[in-house]
């Protein structure tokens, strides 16, 4: 197959050559597997063969042999280090920069497959040696998102062609920063690009007039987190960006990201977002309100309550009063969706996941605090919600790990005013000995926690 994908004169052949090491190494290469396909003695002839096609075959063998290439770096991600990639991790790099560079990288989408397939090996890279040549490869990458800014007057279809790189260039840099971002000494090292990765990033957004660019919002996301509170400082250039992606009805998969990048600040910041949360939560509730707005964000806007208030802690009491009452109707809402349509049950599940985070995220935020008295009003109802859920039986495990959470955080918070309410309850202590039970670790990892939780506030 090797010698086929190298000199048989016929472009088709090579291209189903490369498809099929594609799917080979999809599903049979993989650091579990009892048979290795690939092993020492073939592996730097498969990179060689693969790198010459990416450089020299037709764009649609190229983005096969690249296709070829994220899966052979796919099956290495769980090895123990060294990854058997790491000699050739640099040639690597280089052959997927260049085939970004090739002058017919725009068809058959060569360039995209090129920098999916970078982003591939840098995830499953592995070792100090590695480490710093991604560190190296910021610099590269922020030179070429540089780059895309020079042109002054664009067609639109320049423009269209700048924005795709710009999200290619942008996911790349958000691999790149989860990546090194996952040790304390690439971390530190990354950090010393802090202001130079920031600029490209806002750059990207004053390219769109109307819009935000998704991935540059994914990219600081990771960035956000990478920096912790240190972030607070390029808040005040970001905010009005995240304006307009809170604001973005018609792009909602945009507004969706916006809103988790919202929850990702939150937790960098923690109560020093507090200046900016008027704004946020006054979009938010209008996000709520809105019949245009696409039904699938409203989910992540409830999760997006409970990082607020998980960051702000008792500060948020302003906002219960217009909070708590769109989850209460949100709540009963999806206690009550049933039916046989596997669309409908799914985004039921994904609602009650995202009220049941704002509820977390509300009592964790308002633990140890005197205000903590102000959630007593609610409880009945979030009870009440958990009743009906259990009634219904048809939470998934997901829904089922943060509900029973939930009851813990009830109990956690609330101490003994909650024990009268608990024992009200038609379902807790059922709902809690079936999770204690449950196979999933998860779950019952949760209801241990819930447990312990509620046996504290009702022996106080």
């Amino acid at each position: 197959m090797l010698t086929a994908l190298t000199n048989d004169p016929s472009s088709h052949v090579k291209d189903t050559t490369a498809w099929t090491l594609g799917r080979i190494f999809e599903f049979l290469h993989g650091s579990t597997s009892e048979n290795p396909v690939i092993t020492p003695a073939n592996l730097q002839n498969i990179i060689t063969v693969l790198l010459q096609s990416m450089r020299n075959a037709a764009p649609n063998v190229a983005e096969k042999a690249c296709g070829a290439l994220y899966f052979l770096a796919q099956g290495y991600e769980d090895v123990v280090p060294p990854s058997p990639l790491t000699p050739y991790f640099q040639e690597i790099i280089g052959s997927l920069l260049d085939a970004t560079r090739r002058e017919d990288a725009g068809e058959s989408r060569l360039r995209t497959a090129a920098y999916e397939t970078l982003n591939e090996v840098v995830r499953s890279s592995s070792g100090d040696e590695t480490a710093r040549l991604v560190l190296e490869l910021v610099q590269v990458i922020m030179a070429e998102l540089h780059n895309t800014f020079q042109s002054q007057t664009l067609s639109s279809d320049e423009r269209e062609k700048q924005n795709e790189l710009q999200g290619q260039l942008c996911g790349c840099l958000q691999v790149i920063i989860q990546k090194l971002g996952a040790s304390e000494s690439t971390k530190h090292s990354l950090v010393q690009y802090a202001d130079q990765i920031m600029s490209l990033f806002l750059q990207v957004f004053a390219c769109r007039s109307a819009t935000v660019h998704e991935e540059a919002m994914l990219a600081i996301g990771a960035f956000a987190y990478l920096m912790g509170p240190a972030f607070e400082k390029y808040v005040p250039d970001l905010y009005k960006y995240l304006e307009m992606g809170l604001q973005n009805f018609e792009e909602y998969e945009v507004c969706a990201v916006t809103v988790g990048i919202v929850g990702d600040v939150c937790r960098a910041l923690e109560d020093k977002i507090l200046p900016y949360c008027d704004g946020i939560m006054t979009l938010l509730l209008k996000d709520l309100s809105s019949n245009e707005l696409h039904r699938s964000v409203k989910p992540p806007i409830f999760s997006c309550f409970g990082d607020i208030a998980l960051a702000i802690g008792e500060n948020f009491e302003k906002y219960l009063m217009y909070a708590m009452p769109m989850l209460q109707s949100a709540a009963e809402l999806s206690a009550h969706t049933s039916g046989s349509d596997d669309e409908m049950i799914e985004y039921t599940n994904l609602l009650r996941n995202g009220i049941l985070e704002a509820y977390s995220g509300i009592f964790q935020g308002f633990k140890n605090s005197p205000k903590s008295q102000l959630l007593m009003t609610y409880a009945p109802h979030i009870l009440q919600f958990l009743d009906s859920m259990y009634s219904a039986k048809d939470m998934d495990d997901v829904v089922m790990k943060t509900a029973i959470g939930v009851l813990g955080d009830l109990a956690d918070t609330l101490g003994s005013n909650a024990t009268s309410l608990m024992q009200q309850s038609q379902s807790s202590k059922d709902f809690l000995n079936e999770c204690l039970s449950s196979e999933d670790h998860l779950i019952k990892e949760s209801a241990e926690w819930a447990r312990v939780a509620i046996a504290r506030a009702i022996s106080v």
